[in-house]
């Protein structure tokens, strides 16, 4: 029962994948990855890692989409128009499988050091005490960036001083 789970969430996991890579829609691609994001929460609950899929949830799944959603709504789309030609496609394709295949045989090369049949659950205080004495600098930096993005993001979006002008209305005298 647990195995058609773990089929069902890497499914998920990839059909969200896909749909991120193959949308030409922002939003629909920032949709898509926040249907992978809950294929991994489901993959961290089928590993008991109950913590962890909340965090993927609540932090990625909620936090991260909306600032991209919001950097999206703040910035100008007609400046960053995608032109249908895409010529370095057979290149990006070739890196790709070449990344997977890497991927593939790093995970068979270890797959006999990983394979358990019983699984532990960890205690959320071992899990924070690790967070909080080993990861917090880059749970810092990944903030800072963040911010840093949004900030970038409003910077950008704002209107240049010809648009802060009004329109002369029909009544208005022209200066």
């Amino acid at each position: 029962m647990g195995l058609a789970f773990f089929y069902i969430a890497g499914a998920v996991t990839l059909f969200g994948a896909i749909g991120v890579v193959v949308t030409r829609n922002v939003v629909y691609a920032a949709l898509f990855l926040l249907v992978s994001l809950a294929g991994v929460a489901g993959t961290f609950v089928l590993l008991y890692a109950e913590f962890l899929a909340l965090v993927q949830v609540l932090i990625y799944g909620g936090a991260i989409i909306i600032v991209i959603l919001f950097g999206l709504m703040l910035t100008r789309t007609s400046e960053y128009e995608a032109s249908g030609e895409h010529r370095r496609w057979p290149l990006a394709a070739l890196v790709s499988i070449g990344l997977f295949a890497l991927l593939a045989y790093a995970f068979l090369a270890d797959s006999a050091l990983y394979n358990s049949s019983t699984r532990e659950a960890i205690s959320v205080e071992e899990l924070g005490r690790e967070l909080f004495e080993q990861w917090a600098v880059p749970f810092e930096i990944a903030s800072i960036v963040l911010i840093v993005a949004l900030i970038g993001a409003v910077v950008i979006g704002r209107a240049s001083p010809e648009e802060d002008e009004p329109e002369p209305g029909p009544g208005s005298a022209p200066r």
